[in-house]
């Protein structure tokens, strides 16, 4: 089988490939765990299809908006765009297509919601699985993995990670047979290279960091500046080697037929400035075809943004940089220019894309090499060393599939990284995948709202997290959980027309909790029986089947008078009795559901002749002579308090009832899960795990504010639980505080950007406030924030970020109608930022319109994202297919 990768590239599929479509073919959910560009993408596209074939849905979830768009785009062009749609919370198209692709959030929103959009969906595509250890967004994955009908196939796709196996493991337990295909091989092979600058040399050494699998032994010469001078001191390493310069790295790749490239840079104004550099220093990668080409596509992708925009944006020099076959590509670009990037470089027509980490993630821009420029990235608080799941993450993006025979990555010399360090990433195979998931406000406001306490905690329970400190929890979550739903089936088995089965089934067991306390029954029964003589006269309590073969009232116990007791074969006793009409009756020990015992005694007639007509009626006579006056036997008739419950059974209407047998099945089956769940209960609590005992705080701090009341939700927590955003406690009871109720559109949106913006460089200018009014109720969602603070740190959680004016005065300005130069000229954000920052106000704005209890806030949040939403901020929508190049 071959499928389509391009025109007019083409490639046979791999094994990994062929293993993990029979799987999704055969029905079964799959973990599928490759390189970056192997085509995993293959294997969701058969599940589509499928499911399309049998008139199913399929939901394809990516974890950001711009995947989404990719996505869409992708399968617009191969589907049609009638069959598609597209939901990214901003952006809603053709939300009832039989495909829809989706953000992750989006589709866990769903689950919560009990949407019907779920109805007749046979297919999740979950892609870039992997991302569920993202510190803040990550547990969404698993909120989704739980939560999904168990009917529903899974198809996950994720790039390699060491514990792919616990990974599908995992997914196995919590929602059935789960096959994982793990492929190691790349598709196209990477070639690790190190490159290093020499003041003594007019050539830069570039040599490869891996010989036959082995650290390369010319490399370790490199590390030579760090030996010890004279008295000990430590020589200059920048003595001789020293990083390479960008602009001479880009030559020299380009002598060695190594572009194009991506050349990672972990700071977005490194990126420009590496592109402002090469782009001044008369690099040209473009002809005069690939020029216009280039110019076509910036002028679709910035159509729809003003000439005063595009001058702050700094358009001329981004633009001229690109016609040169130059970009730079992060998250400070506003999305036109990004998407210009994106679009030139699939098509080939840039060669250099100076790029951060976020590049990395999904985007399906592969190049021939890539280049690492340091091997360390700041954090916010210190250098952190790559990981080997970073570095793998990162050359993932070297070689294209069906272009190039081999991929390339560069790693640069650095004074603070040892060759030893480089060959150790390079060869390491370790980057285990651990999960991020943690209980927050909005979680266990749906929890409360949509499980009882017991299906929380076992949702809780199932977690990945729960699942790598103690997989031996979660199985018995799922035996717990799939015992709870036995339960609610056996309910519908107990279901009896003529009566209680319940209480028919208690009555047995008091019966054989009686019996088992007397002598063994059936002995009893014997010896009573062994005990009669001729003349006595007996009500006895007998079985049923008895009953009714001797044609008995089951609620009038025969009265009998013994005219015998005899031995027979095998040592059986025999009673020969006669009935108050004549009629001899003829019993064994095993007729009797109760001991025998004498009421009265009659003298028999003599002669003695028990085959007689004659001496039977007289017997009759007799036995009714003894019993006139007596009370009519009944069924507790001098019975035992074991004897009256026999009774109480037999009268019971379920007794009489075709199904007793499956009923009384259904009970047991009942009793013993029941005692299987509690027993799973008690080890769970033994076992109480970290993410449970979070919750519980979690659960104890929404009580302490009013958002629960025991295990429901108040109104406000009802707010809660419709409210998605990192900062949710805070939003939710801002709205019940007042908070933001009163104010205009502009002044509301300026507040909500104060809720929801984090600063990225801390020890900035003090924020500045468009009215004084505007700075008190600032103060006030602060004082909130402060009461959230000091709740979490009585409990030991974590503590929610505080708001920070710092988008405030450009938020109000946007709203106000002001342009955007005169809102970040002055100020340390990018256009992206800017258009970022926007949409995330807009975002948390357009939920506040549905779930503030206040109606003018609602109108004002409703216009508030009417106005912020223009020129630059302005949803355009997943980009359209370009006219193909002539």
């Amino acid at each position: 089988m071959t499928v389509p990768v391009g025109d007019p590239q083409s490639f046979q599929l791999d094994r990994f490939q062929l293993e993990a479509i029979a799987e999704v073919d055969a029905g079964r959910s799959v973990l599928v765990a490759a390189p970056t560009g192997s085509g995993k993408t293959v294997v969701a596209d058969a599940a589509i299809d499928m499911a399309l074939h049998a008139g199913g849905k399929t939901f394809y979830t990516t974890p950001i908006k711009a995947l989404s768009n990719q996505k869409y785009s992708d399968l617009t062009a191969r589907l049609g765009a009638e069959r598609v749609g597209l939901l990214t919370g901003d952006t809603a198209i053709n939300g009832d297509a039989p495909v829809v692709v989706m953000t992750t959030e989006v589709l866990r929103n769903m689950l919560y919601a009990g949407s019907g959009a779920l109805n007749d969906l046979h297919v999740v595509v979950l892609d870039e699985v992997h991302y569920l250890q993202d510190a803040y967004r990550g547990p969404v994955w698993e909120e989704v993995i739980i939560g999904l009908p168990l009917n529903v196939q899974l198809v996950c796709l994720s790039a390699t990670v060491s514990n792919a196996g616990e990974l599908g493991e995992w997914i196995s337990t919590v929602r059935g047979p789960t096959t994982t295909v793990i492929e190691h091989e790349r598709p196209v092979e990477l070639e690790n290279l190190y490159l290093v600058g020499d003041k003594s040399s007019d050539r830069d050494h570039l040599l490869p960091v891996l010989v036959d699998g082995l650290p390369n032994p010319e490399g370790h010469r490199f590390d030579g500046d760090a030996r010890r001078g004279p008295r000990g001191r430590p020589i200059d390493r920048r003595r001789r080697f020293v990083t390479p310069r960008r602009v001479e790295t880009i030559e020299r790749l380009a002598e060695e037929d190594l572009l194009p490239a991506i050349y990672f840079i972990f700071s977005r104004n490194a990126c420009d400035d590496a592109m402002a550099i090469t782009r001044d220093a008369g690099l040209r990668f473009t002809d005069a075809s690939e020029r216009e080409r280039i110019r076509a596509i910036i002028d679709t992708s910035v159509a729809v943004l003003g000439d005063a925009d595009l001058d702050v944006l700094g358009f001329d020099m981004w633009a001229a940089a690109l016609e040169q076959g130059i970009a730079a590509h992060h998250a400070g670009l506003v999305p036109a220019f990004k998407e210009a990037v994106e679009r030139c470089f699939v098509e080939g027509l840039v060669k250099v894309v100076f790029a951060t980490e976020t590049l990395a993630l999904g985007i399906n821009m592969p190049a021939r090499s890539v280049i690492i420029e340091k091997l360390t990235k700041f954090n916010g608080d210190t250098h952190e060393f790559l990981t080997p799941a970073q570095f793998t993450q990162l050359t993932g993006r070297a070689g294209r599939r069906g272009i190039d025979d081999e991929g390339f990555s560069v790693v640069l010399w650095s004074p603070f990284v040892s060759f030893a360090q480089v060959a150790a990433l390079a060869g390491s195979r370790e980057y285990p995948l651990k999960s991020s998931f943690r209980p927050t406000y909005n979680m266990t406001a749906n929890l409360v709202r949509r499980y009882d306490r017991a299906e929380a905690m076992s949702l809780l329970g199932q977690s990945f997290a729960q699942f790598q400190a103690d997989r031996s929890v979660v199985t018995l979550e799922r035996k717990l959980a799939r015992d709870r739903e036995r339960l609610e089936s056996i309910e519908a088995e107990l279901r009896c027309e003529r009566g209680d089965v319940a209480e028919y089934a208690a009555l047995a067991e008091r019966v054989n909790s009686q019996r088992a306390h007397r002598p063994d029954g059936r002995v009893a029964i014997e010896r009573s029986v062994s005990l009669l003589r001729p003349g006595d006269v007996i009500v006895p309590r007998l079985r049923p089947d008895t009953i009714a073969r001797l044609h008995f009232d089951a609620r009038r116990p025969p009265r009998l008078a013994v005219i015998s007791v005899a031995y027979r074969g095998k040592g059986a006793l025999r009673v020969r009795s006669v009935d108050e009409r004549g009629d001899s009756v003829q019993l064994v020990a095993a007729d009797f559901a109760v001991p025998a015992r004498a009421t009265v005694s009659i003298e028999l007639p003599t002669p003695y002749a028990p085959h007689d007509p004659a001496f039977l009626d007289e017997t009759a006579s007799r036995l009714r002579a003894a019993v006139d006056g007596l009370p009519a036997p009944s069924a507790d008739a001098g019975a035992s308090r074991w004897e009256r419950l026999v009774a109480e059974l037999e009268a019971h209407p379920v007794h009489h009832c075709p199904d007793r047998d499956d009923h009384l099945a259904a009970y047991r089956e009942r009793s013993e899960v029941r005692r299987d769940v509690d027993r799973f209960e008690k080890q769970l609590h033994q076992r109480s795990s970290s993410v449970v005992r979070r919750f519980e705080a979690v659960a104890d701090l929404l009580s302490s504010l009013g958002f629960l009341d025991g295990w429901s939700l108040t109104t406000r927590g009802q707010r809660l639980a419709r409210i998605y955003h990192e900062c949710d406690l805070l939003l939710a009871l801002g709205l019940e505080d007042g908070v933001f109720d009163g104010i205009d559109s502009a002044g509301l949106a300026a507040m909500v950007a104060g809720a929801v913006y984090e600063e990225r460089r801390p020890g900035g200018a003090e924020p500045q406030f468009p009215t004084v009014a505007l700075r008190k109720r600032f103060g006030r969602l602060e004082r909130l924030a402060d009461r959230i603070a000091r709740a979490e740190r009585e409990r030991g959680l974590p503590l929610t970020r505080p708001p920070h004016a710092g988008f405030v005065l450009a938020c109000h300005g946007w709203a106000s109608g002001r342009p955007l130069g005169e809102l970040i000229e002055d100020s340390d954000l990018s256009g992206g930022d800017f258009v970022r920052i926007m949409k995330m106000v807009i975002d948390v704005l357009s939920q506040l319109a549905e779930v503030a209890p206040d109606l003018g806030t609602r109108s004002a949040a409703a216009s508030a994202v009417d106005a912020l939403r223009r020129g630059v901020v302005a949803d355009f929508g997943p980009s359209q297919p370009l006219p193909a190049a002539t």
